[in-house]
């Protein structure tokens, strides 16, 4: 019934929620600071996996068409900057090659003017042919050039190039990094306005980049999303929705958080764990706080098991909610012990959890390939099966 009712009150338009999308980019809205770059985990935090990124492949195979070019890539340059001025067809592989072939600002120049051109030529069939987008994204990816990216991305003259999702996400998984969430969000505008479908990546990177810009709007832009995304019937992530409890939890909107979190399959891993935490703690419930804190001390205790990680951030808190009741202090103290004992404690802080997450998972083909020698016979595996 709460659903319902949730659902009837923000059931949105298209106009009325790229109007939300729009307003909330203009000055006013903060959270814009590169904060997130400085992860405690050793690295840039990142939403995407590399399996999506793919940036490893794209220079394996830079390196590859770059060692099988005829001539010079100086030479390559010339001939295209050539074609150009005198109005020639560009060729798909030779634009190809040139996005492989960047590597500096200057080349980017070249290829976006390329760009231009190809699409210009090509308007009416680019949308069921080859997919730039994507490539031209891992370049700039590379290169560290998002402006170039995003001014691509806008402009109406290319209306149709990047009519993939998988380039509007490794774009705003590019800002993320350097923590541009304006600029992310007039990426997801751009990727609405244009109708290209949300992926599961997409929503993950929206409610992340509400949850970064963290204010009333942002918090509407997530909402809204969330319950049009639910309307079409689309199972949300849930990264996604931990993004979403987080920024209901940081707007004081308890309630609507808990409403989330309860829609949750699964809420087994860290983030949800300390997230269960704050949401008792917000609650104002501290005996069903000690009493998790228990569980998890009490539990299966065989290293085969996985056991619940608490944040030493979310930890303090608890500490600073049950400081005026002396007899959770005790027990909590008690419990704070054994779960420094048992390994149970992380440094890393709430913000950091949700926003790493491990690398791709190598696919199912990479694993069959990887074991070429018998289990049985130790023998090349052709071999042995032929034997056999």
């Amino acid at each position: 019934m709460v659903r319902d009712s949730m659902a009837a009150a923000l059931r949105p338009s298209s106009g009325v929620l790229l109007q939300a999308l729009q307003i909330s980019v203009y000055p006013g809205v903060g959270g814009s600071g590169s904060a997130c770059c400085r992860c405690p985990l050793g690295a840039k935090r990142y939403l995407l996996t590399d399996n999506i990124v793919k940036l490893k492949e794209f220079q394996h195979k830079k390196v590859a068409i770059a060692c099988n070019l005829p001539g010079t890539k100086e030479t390559y340059f010339r001939n295209l900057e050539e074609k150009l001025s005198q109005n020639k067809l560009i060729l798909k592989e030779e634009l190809i090659t040139l996005l492989h072939l960047c590597e500096s600002r200057d080349h980017v120049e070249l290829a976006k003017n390329v760009i231009y051109r190809y699409h210009a030529e090509n308007r009416n069939i680019t949308r069921g042919e080859y997919k730039f987008g994507p490539l031209f994204m891992r370049l700039c990816y590379e290169l560290d050039l998002e402006e170039s990216a995003v001014e691509l991305m806008k402009d109406q003259h290319l209306h149709g190039f990047f009519s993939d999702s998988t380039s509007f996400n490794i774009l705003m998984d590019m800002l993320f990094i350097k923590g541009k969430y304006k600029s992310a969000l007039e990426v997801l505008i751009e990727m609405k306005n244009q109708d290209v479908k949300f992926t599961v990546d997409t929503y993950v990177l929206a409610f992340a980049i509400c949850y970064k810009l963290n204010s009333p709007e942002s918090f509407k832009i997530c909402s809204t999303l969330r319950e049009e995304a639910l309307l079409k019937g689309e199972i949300l992530p849930r990264r996604a929705s931990c993004f979403a409890v987080a920024l209901a939890l940081n707007q004081n909107e308890v309630a609507q958080a808990m409403s989330i979190f309860s829609q949750i399959m699964n809420p087994e891993s860290i983030t949800c764990t300390n997230l269960n935490i704050i949401l008792h703690i917000q609650l104002n419930m501290l005996e069903n706080v000690i009493e998790i804190l228990k569980n998890a001390t009490e539990g299966n205790l065989s290293k085969y098991v996985k056991r619940q990680v608490f944040s030493e951030e979310v930890l303090a808190k608890v500490r600073e909610k049950v400081k005026d009741v002396p007899a959770l202090v005790a027990k909590f103290d008690e419990l704070y012990g054994k779960l420094h004992v048992s390994g149970q404690v992380t440094t890393y802080s709430l913000d950091a959890v949700l926003c790493h997450i491990p690398g791709g998972r190598k696919s199912h083909m990479f694993l069959l390939n990887k074991r070429m020698v018998s289990r049985r016979t130790f023998q090349p595996l052709g071999q042995s099966l032929f034997a056999e």
